[in-house]
């Protein structure tokens, strides 16, 4: 009666949406490093509530498949040589402190490179305007 329950066997929405996005991971079709599509577009392609929509992600984060980027969205997680294994792992990506310590290394060098792009406006806006003031 009514909705299925979460383990009854059933999968709910919010498990089909991120059974569907693994799955578009391990065919290829999101390669690491990827956007994953927006909240709005897979509340459309599901005909699914933002709340269900923002489980899945959750689910995917937690299982090391995807990443988040504050003001930028979601992301496919990287994960290393998962192609040369056998076995379950070959489709899964590091999970738990490892994946956690890779996508803070990757924010980390994503960082420095937007605090380096800064100084360059800076001194290029620095060295313009002292010209300009002379």
């Amino acid at each position: 009666m009514g909705r299925p329950k979460w383990g009854s066997g059933v999968p709910l929405t919010f498990e089909v949406i991120a059974e569907t996005l693994r799955e578009r991971i391990r065919s290829g079709g999101l390669r690491p490093g990827d956007a994953l599509p927006t909240q709005a577009v897979l509340m459309r392609e599901f005909g699914a509530s933002s709340l269900t929509v923002q489980k899945a992600m959750v689910l995917l984060k937690q299982e090391g498949w995807a990443v988040s980027r504050p003001g930028k969205g979601a992301f496919v997680a990287h994960h290393d040589h998962a192609d040369d294994l056998d076995g379950p792992e070959a489709t899964a990506p590091a999970t738990g402190t490892a994946a956690r310590v890779e996508a803070l290394e990757r924010a980390l060098k994503e960082a420095a490179q937007e605090i380096a792009d800064l100084r360059g406006r800076i001194e290029a806006l620095e060295s313009g305007s002292g010209e300009r003031g002379r």
